[in-house]
């Protein structure tokens, strides 16, 4: 590349980032402007905003954005003069207009100038029904390869101190305050977090070296008063002057000792706390370049909803509350996609036509506004409407009518359980579909999200009034406030976001109804799990008669786990996991407690998963304090992996009335990880299952030393000999179709690999 195309490449892209934060400022005010054509500041700030454009596209060449951003500018100066009144297809107008300003700021759009000639024609029309279309632009300047991300200041091109530009997306090289922005990726956003993180944990391994050197100050001074103690008694017993003066040179040597001691401590002690001050603010700024205002997530969602709304024939206004708040990056991605999509809803689905809105006595204008905050370490976000709500007799009909409850059932449920079914997958009230809603691909996506960020959504409303959505999110997925627990002499963390309480029961407080374990707390009765069990980890003795538990909450799932200790509070940074060992049960990820001790940090829908799992295998073993439960004579163990609940429960009641002891997993992949952390004799597995299917998990147990002599059964509906070949292939020792067995056949076989059910 040349000079002068080096130059110009820097030109095109400072023109990128012009463009980017003025057409925000133009989209801003052109929305004001809708609501009040006569705004005499947003006037000015469209108007420089054009002028600032207009310049910048002069200077860098580009014919296109001078044309465009020439006439929108004389719309809103005629506008400022009282000459033009700004109706609704003028604002329709100057935002397409501001679309076909990113459009031109943007190289390789080959269809960019037919749409810009169109654009001047239109805003000619508007701006004079009389005249003559404008005569055809000059020809665009030839496109400049892309550019190399460069160090750049946008405020270069043409500096308007008047208007203070919006923010844009996060990653952009962008500038707050006149800051010069470097463009930085993730992972090395990621590295500085995880070296300032273990640097903060290695500041607090001084404490025990300080406290060490305050035990010797004390045994020294200790020593000292025995000497003049000893001296005493050798002054009155009249003892030689040659034993006095050697007490007389130890004393003094002590003495010394003494003061190099107490020097030592008190500049360890001056060094640990600005080593750990400065490794907190290390910390700190590094956890800050993390965080992004919220308003990053917001670019562009006033002007949807308006679109939308007017596609609708609705008139719809969204009000932010709380757009300087702060948010890790990663949070504000993944964001976007659901807010987006409750945005949509609230137009679609809540506000109504203009004609019901009048005869309700509302505004013809609906409203909808977004508010974020931060609360308890949680980005908490609230999207309220004034619409109509949620008609909960349609609501009771479209639940009964796709079998999903009983009409008895569906009549005694109460507002909250009814509004549950609208996160259900595949479920719409729309009778139709639209290019808006309808296909039943909803809010369903927008709770998968939600959860994926460790958050929760919750939906209410009131009839004719409105609805609203509740969503808290972590700030930061870098950082987990978290309880940090004792559990088979190892440490693990309960995210604070999913503990309902910690409590100490007493043993007589623990009561069996149905067989299972439960105690009586607020109300109702809790099931109580033991946390050894569910991590697989050796049962504790206990001592005392008192037993710690744990409450745990996943929306309406409430458990109690039982723990040897509560270490404590703690403030963790995360640190992922390897990506080779793949999905560990249970487990989101690791950290460094202050003793740089590794703790496990818990991943309680999947923990609240194996609950649920071992609930219905019949296999949740007792808690008892002070001594070990005694357990039966050993039985074989068999695990059965079927995507097919029927399937499933149909193997383990055929194994277990047999006196074989079995264990179930919902497929592959959750297979995978009970066979990595269980003892079994035998396997028996479907070949078509999500996440990872038969076949895989077969070979993948054959390639481990631990598990490659395990017997394996595979079991398929499918009796097709390619199948039977692929799974005899893979390692399997048995194969049975389902459409032909029946269960002297199953059970036979079992016989035939491991014998009989006692070992």
């Amino acid at each position: 590349m040349t000079p002068e195309q080096m130059r110009d490449a820097s030109l095109l892209e400072l023109f990128s980032l012009e463009a980017e934060a003025q057409t925000q400022v133009l989209s801003v005010g052109l929305l004001a402007l809708e609501r009040n054509p006569t705004q005499a500041d947003q006037l000015e700030a469209c108007m420089r905003a054009a002028h600032s454009l207009k310049g910048a596209a002069r200077i860098v060449g580009v014919d296109a954005g001078v044309s465009v951003a020439h006439v929108m500018e004389d719309c809103l100066v005629g506008a400022q003069e009282g000459r033009v009144l700004l109706r609704p297809e003028h604002i329709d107008a100057l935002l397409q207009g501001t679309d076909l300003l990113m459009r031109i700021a943007t190289p390789g759009d080959v269809s960019i100038d037919a749409a810009v000639q169109a654009f001047l024609v239109q805003m000619a029309a508007l701006l004079d029904p009389g005249a003559a279309p404008p005569p055809a632009m000059a020809p665009p300047a030839v496109a400049l390869p892309e550019p190399e991300p460069l160090l750049v200041e946008p405020a270069m091109l043409e500096p308007e101190p008047e208007v203070e530009a919006a923010p844009v997306r996060s990653g952009k090289r962008t500038s707050e305050g006149g800051e010069r922005v470097l463009r930085v990726t993730a992972e090395r956003l990621n590295s500085l977090l995880d070296l300032s993180s273990k640097s903060l944990v290695e500041t607090q391994r001084l404490k025990p070296y300080l406290a060490t050197l305050q035990r010797l100050k004390r045994m020294h001074g200790q020593s000292i008063r025995a000497l003049d103690g000893l001296k005493q008694q050798l002054e009155s017993s009249g003892q030689s002057p040659e034993v006095q003066d050697a007490l007389a040179q130890a004393q003094r040597l002590l003495g010394e000792t003494q003061q190099i001691l107490l020097q030592q401590a008190s500049d360890l002690d001056e060094f640990g706390w600005q080593a750990s001050q400065r490794a907190q603010l290390l910390y700190d700024t590094a956890l800050a370049c993390r965080m992004r205002p919220f308003a990053d997530v917001l670019t562009g969602q006033s002007r949807m909803v308006r679109d939308l709304g007017r596609s609708l024939g609705k008139q719809v206004r969204l009000e932010i509350e709380g757009e300087k708040t702060q948010v890790d990056r990663d949070v504000l991605e993944k964001l976007e996609a659901p807010l987006t999509h409750l945005l949509r809803n609230a137009v679609d689905h809540g506000i109504e036509s203009p004609e019901r809105r009048l005869v309700a006595g509302k505004p013809l204008e609906g409203l909808i506004r977004l508010r974020a905050s931060h609360q308890a370490g949680l980005l908490v976000l609230e999207i309220s409407d004034d619409g109509g709500g949620v008609d909960l007799a349609h609501l009771r009909q479209s639940i009964v009518e796709r079998q999903l409850s009983p009409a008895e059932t569906v009549a005694q449920m109460s507002e909250a359980e009814l509004l549950t079914f609208l996160f259900l997958p595949g479920f719409s009230l729309r009778d139709r579909v639209t290019e808006v809603s309808g296909r039943g691909v909803g809010l369903d996506a927008v709770q998968h999200m939600v959860r994926q960020l460790r958050g929760s959504i919750e939906l209410t409303q009131a009839c004719g009034q409105g609805s609203c959505f509740h969503l808290e999110v972590p700030l930061t997925l870098s950082v987990v406030r978290s309880l940090v627990v004792e559990v088979g002499a190892e440490a693990y963390a309960f995210p604070l976001a999913h503990i309902e309480r910690t409590l100490e029961l007493p043993a007589e407080a623990i009561v069996q109804i149905e067989g299972r374990q439960h105690f009586w707390h607020e109300g109702r009765h809790i099931g109580l799990v033991s946390a050894s069990q569910l991590l697989n980890r050796p049962p504790s003795q206990g001592e005392g008669q008192s037993i710690k538990v744990v409450v745990i909450r996943e929306r309406e799932m409430l458990y109690g786990v039982a723990v040897e200790r509560l270490i404590g509070e703690r403030v963790l940074v995360v640190m992922p996991l390897d990506a080779r060992l793949g999905k560990v049960q249970d487990i989101s990820a690791g950290a460094l407690l202050d003793d740089g001790a590794v703790v496990l940090i818990i991943d309680v829908e999947d923990l609240l998963r194996s609950v649920e799992k071992l609930l219905s295998t019949g296999r949740l073993e007792r808690i008892e304090r002070g001594q070990r439960s005694v357990r039966e004579a050993a039985r074989k163990r068999v695990l059965v992996v079927d995507d097919s609940l029927t399937v499933r429960e149909l193997q383990r009641k055929l194994l277990s009335n047999k006196g074989y002891e079995v264990a179930v997993a919902v497929d592959g992949m959750d297979g995978w990880n009970a066979l990595r952390s269980e003892d079994f004799d035998l396997l028996i597995t479907d070949i078509d299952m999500p996440r990872m299917d038969g076949i895989e998990l077969v070979t993948l147990l054959r390639r481990d030393s631990r598990l490659q002599s395990l017997p394996v059964m595979v079991v398929s509906y499918k009796d097709r000999e390619e199948d039977r070949r692929r799974g005899l292939d893979a390692g399997a020792d048995y194969y049975l179709a389902k459409a032909s067995f029946h269960d002297d056949a199953l059970l036979d076989a079992v016989v035939e690999l491991i014998g009989g059910a006692q070992g």
